[in-house]
């Protein structure tokens, strides 16, 4: 049992030991006195000495001795008293939270543990205040970091209640945090493989499951962490989304696909021809002729295809080199239309051209932009039956000038055409012909690298138009 150290201070006792004294003082001084005088009186008198007087003045002296020795005590415990009532509020303002309004004042007249304790709440006070702010601005920091992830997280506790939630776990569930916090995972998550990671990260280790979500088809890498160390009860699930990767994956194998077919038919052209050649088609001249005529044009297919992968690969890493300058819409249609009448007039086909007068110039690289036409006539071209038309305008749409071209072809099925810009898509194989698959997809690389547009409205047996967007030049480039 620890013992309680009892101390005295002077500062409380003296109004006690000075009346004592006082009143000690008094009776050995005051009281001798009245004795005194009351036995002279006796003896003139010749009477019995009255010491009546003597002990009413005892009386008196001990009454305004404590009445002087209460008031002292009074004035000074007040004192304390009021230093006692301050260090007490700040202790309790302290113990709710309210250290920032703490301002304790000096108190040199005080009992030295008052003042070490006003001296110790203050400290603490401060020390509280620069934790909160230490905190605060870790806090801070962990929800910037959280904010700005790419990647959900979720934290909920053991009992399956949401304690955290982070901005894309918000767009990923479609809720907020505000909303989520407190209710159970089952409820936000709403999906029985997240729920069954979750109960098996709760009671065991960490985990990582690939799963597909959604209508959208989100393709999501999903790991549980049991937090039991740091947070004991809770677990972490962190949401990955791999969408972007697994398209990027099915484009790259799609690609591989392509382009293994695409060669493997000049190249199939190619070896039965030479086969043919060995087998003595090379002791017949005209047989001979044909053959090789065959295996130029198969060869002309193949550097078709290689310039169009190289021009492809050089506009996606950003290497091929544009010239812009201010031209007018008029040229950009003109010369690579005059280029395409003579191989529309040959397969029977209209192609007509026009532009309003007073179009603004736009900024762009002639050449390339020339490319671009060529390839959507050529495919309007190769989609019109013979006595159709194709015809080149242009029209200006807010601050962007639009180049159409339209047809009245076999048109794009429906479910083609948010495809026919991907590298090596053909809507109809069957009626394709032997294009590389790769036009579309440079001219949209092209209209990309100017600032533009391109889109395609279209319609199956009524024709199709592609259009795209260059900028204008503004009147204070």
């Amino acid at each position: 049992m620890t013992k309680m150290k009892m101390r005295m201070h002077w500062r409380i006792a003296w109004p006690y030991i000075l009346t004592l004294a006082l009143m000690l003082a008094a009776w050995l001084i005051v009281l001798p006195l009245i004795e005194q005088y009351a036995s002279q009186k006796a003896i003139i008198g010749g009477s019995p000495a009255d010491l009546t007087v003597v002990h009413n003045a005892a009386i008196l002296i001990a009454l305004v001795g404590l009445v002087i020795g209460l008031g002292a005590n009074l004035i000074y415990s007040n004192r304390y008293v009021d230093d006692l009532k301050t260090l007490t509020e700040a202790a309790k303002e302290l113990g709710e939270g309210k250290y920032q309004k703490i301002d304790l004042p000096p108190m040199p007249n005080s009992i030295r543990e008052m003042r070490e304790l006003n001296d110790a709440l203050q400290k603490t006070a401060l020390q509280i205040e620069d934790q909160i702010n230490a905190l605060s601005k870790e806090r801070a920091m962990l929800s910037a970091v959280l904010g700005q992830m790419t990647d959900g997280v979720m934290i909920a506790d053991d009992t399956g209640r949401v304690q955290l939630l982070n901005r894309a776990a918000e767009k990923l569930f479609k809720t907020t945090e505000a909303d989520a916090l407190g209710r159970s995972v089952v409820e936000i998550m709403r999906h029985h493989a997240l729920v069954e990671l979750w109960e098996e990260t709760r009671d065991g280790p960490a985990k990582t499951i690939t799963m597909e979500m959604g209508a959208m088809h989100k393709f999501l890498q999903v790991v549980g962490i049991p937090l039991g160390e740091e947070l004991p009860g809770r677990s972490m699930l962190l949401f990955q989304d791999l969408t972007q990767t697994h398209h990027l994956e099915t484009v790259r194998r799609d690609f591989i696909s392509n382009i293994s077919h695409e060669l493997r038919t000049p190249m199939a052209g190619l070896k039965a021809i030479s086969e043919t050649l060995l087998d003595g088609a090379l002791e017949d001249p005209a047989a001979a002729r044909n053959f090789v005529v065959r295996m130029d044009s198969e060869v002309d297919n193949l550097s078709q295809m290689v310039s169009q992968l190289l021009e492809l690969s050089r506009i996606e890493s950003g290497r091929s080199n544009f010239s812009f300058r201010r031209v007018e819409p008029w040229d950009l249609i003109r010369k690579p239309s005059e280029r395409m009448v003579l191989q529309a007039e040959r397969v029977g086909l209209t192609l007509s051209y026009d532009c309003p007068p007073d179009m603004p110039q736009v900024f762009a690289d002639p050449e390339r932009i020339s490319q671009v036409f060529i390839n959507l006539i050529h495919n309007a071209i190769k989609f019109t039956p013979n006595g159709g038309y194709i015809h080149v305008t242009a029209f200006q749409d807010g601050q962007m000038v639009v180049f159409k071209i339209s047809d009245n072809g076999v048109g794009i099925p429906h479910k083609d055409l948010t495809r026919i810009f991907e590298r090596f898509y053909k809507a109809d194989r069957a009626r394709s012909g032997g294009g590389t698959g790769l036009g579309l997809s440079i001219c949209k690389h092209m209209v990309d690298a100017h600032g533009g547009k391109i889109w395609v409205e279209s319609e199956e047996n009524a024709g199709s138009s592609f259009f795209f967007s260059l900028p204008m030049v503004r009147a204070d480039a």
